[in-house]
C-alpha cells in the first residue's frame, strides 16, 4: 500500500500536467469554436468587393411575373450593395419581355442562356418505355410529382450539368434562386465572401427528409459507388465525417436527411471535381433519374456527406427563406428576427419533425447563433 503522504506528493505532481492538459484541450475547443469575424469595411474610394459569384436560376418565360417578386426582394435584401450577376437558364430561348424585365430589375449583370441536348433529354442508356411506364405507375400511387416527366429533367440537370453550362464556366461560387420563394431578412454581408474566407464548399438553409418512394434505390447505387471509389469518401469513423447525417445505422440504410437545394450557396470547384463527377455519372448511369424520380436535393446532400469536411458546410441560419411550404426563420439572438427579418421565428421549420437541422447541429457541435454572421445595426 502507498502511504497517504506518498500519494499527496504523486497527486501534486501530477496537478502541473494536468493543468497543462486542461488549457490545451480548452484552446482547441476554443479554436474549433472562435467566431468567424466579418469585416464590414469597404474601400474608401467606394468600390465594391465582390467574388466571382453569380445568382443562378432554372426558370421558364412564364415563371416571370413571380421571379420578378423574388428578385426585387432579393435586391432589396442584399443585391443592391454588392452587384452580383444573374444566369438565367432554359431549355428553351427566353423571349425579349423575360430579357427586359429581368434586366430591369437585377442591379448585376444578366446572362441568358439556353440548355445543349445532352442536359435536357434521355441518354442512350435509359429504355424511355421503362421509363414511360415507371411515371405511370409513381403516378397512380401518388407520388408527389410522380407523373412529370420535365420534373426528372430538371433534377437530372440540377443534379449533374448547370455547373458545366458554358454560362457557368466563368465563376467560382453559385447561389441558386428559384421563382415564388421570399427572403425574409436583410442580408448585411456577402455569403461569397464568407464561402472564400471561410473555405467552404456547401450552404444551405432548410433541410428536411425526403419521400421515400421517390428513392427505393439510391442509396444502394451509392453503397456501390463508396465501393467503387473509396478515394472519393471522407471515411465516416474520421472526425470530419457527416455520413451520420444521412444514416443512422452505419450506412446500412438512408435515413432521408437532404439539404433543400431550391437554396444552396456553393462552390462549383467542388461540383467539377473529380470525386463529384464520378458520383454523378454512377448515379446517372443506374437509371434512376427516369426510371424511380431521384431529386438533386438528395443527390447533392449525401455527396456533401460523403465528400465535405463538417468545416465544409454552412448553414445560413440568419437568412430569412420560405419556399412554399416550409420556412427558416432565425429565433435567436432575439434581436435578429425582431429588427432584420419579417418573418415569425415561432413557424420556422427547424424544430419541426420533418426538419434534419437539430441532428446536423448536433453532429457538428453547434448551436445556430454559432452561425450567425450578421451583425447587429448601432
Amino acid at each position: 500500500m502507498i502511504p497517504a503522504r506518498y500519494g499527496r506528493i504523486g497527486l501534486l505532481s501530477f496537478l502541473p500536467i494536468c493543468l497543462l492538459l486542461i488549457t490545451y484541450y480548452g484552446m482547441l475547443r476554443k479554436k474549433d469554436y472562435t467566431a468567424y469575424q466579418y469585416d464590414y469595411d469597404h474601400p474608401k474610394d467606394g468600390s465594391i468587393q465582390r467574388e466571382n459569384a453569380a445568382f443562378v436560376l432554372l426558370v421558364r418565360n412564364e415563371d416571370l411575373n413571380d421571379l420578378r417578386e423574388t428578385m426585387q426582394m432579393l435586391e432589396d435584401r442584399f443585391n443592391k450593395k454588392y452587384h452580383y450577376p444573374y444566369v438565367f437558364l432554359n431549355n428553351e430561348p427566353f423571349d425579349d419581355k423575360f430579357r427586359e424585365y429581368t434586366t430591369g430589375l437585377s442591379s448585376g449583370k444578366t446572362y441568358y442562356g439556353q440548355l445543349t441536348p445532352e442536359m435536357w433529354t434521355y441518354p442512350d442508356w435509359i429504355d424511355q418505355e421503362k421509363a414511360r411506364l415507371s411515371r405511370e405507375k409513381m403516378n397512380a400511387e401518388g407520388v408527389i410529382y410522380g407523373g412529370l416527366e420535365s420534373y426528372r429533367h430538371m433534377c437530372r440537370f440540377q443534379s449533374g450539368f448547370f455547373f458545366r453550362h458554358p454560362l457557368m464556366k466563368q465563376f467560382d461560387y453559385y447561389w441558386r434562386v428559384e421563382p415564388h420563394v421570399k427572403f425574409n431578412c436583410d442580408i448585411d454581408y456577402d455569403p461569397f465572401r464568407v464561402m472564400k474566407e471561410k473555405d467552404l464548399k456547401y450552404g444551405f438553409a432548410i433541410s428536411l427528409t425526403e419521400y421515400g418512394n421517390t428513392v427505393p434505390t439510391l442509396w444502394d447505387t451509392v453503397k456501390e459507388f463508396i465501393q467503387q471509389y473509396p478515394q472519393h469518401i471522407i471515411p465516416a469513423n474520421s472526425s470530419d465525417s457527416l455520413m451520420r447525417w444521412i444514416t443512422n445505422d452505419d450506412g446500412a440504410s438512408y435515413n432521408l436527411c437532404h439539404f433543400w437545394s431550391n437554396f444552396e450557396i456553393a462552390s462549383l470547384s467542388w461540383l467539377r471535381s473529380q470525386a463529384y463527377l464520378d458520383y454523378f455519372n454512377h448515379l446517372d448511369k443506374a437509371g434512376g433519374f427516369f426510371y424511380e424520380r431521384w431529386g438533386d436535393a438528395p443527390v447533392h446532400s449525401i455527396a456533401a456527406a460523403l465528400m465535405l469536411k463538417k468545416s465544409e458546410v454552412h448553414f445560413f441560419y440568419d437568412m430569412g427563406y420560405y419556399h412554399n411550404p416550409f420556412k427558416h426563420c432565425p429565433t435567436e439572438p432575439e434581436w435578429l428576427s425582431v429588427e432584420k427579418c419579417s418573418c415569425d421565428p415561432t413557424d420556422s421549420i427547424d424544430k419541426n419533425s420533418w426538419s434534419c437541422t437539430s441532428q446536423f447541429l448536433q453532429l457538428v457541435g453547434k448551436t445556430g447563433k454559432d452561425f450567425v454572421i450578421t451583425q447587429r445595426s448601432k
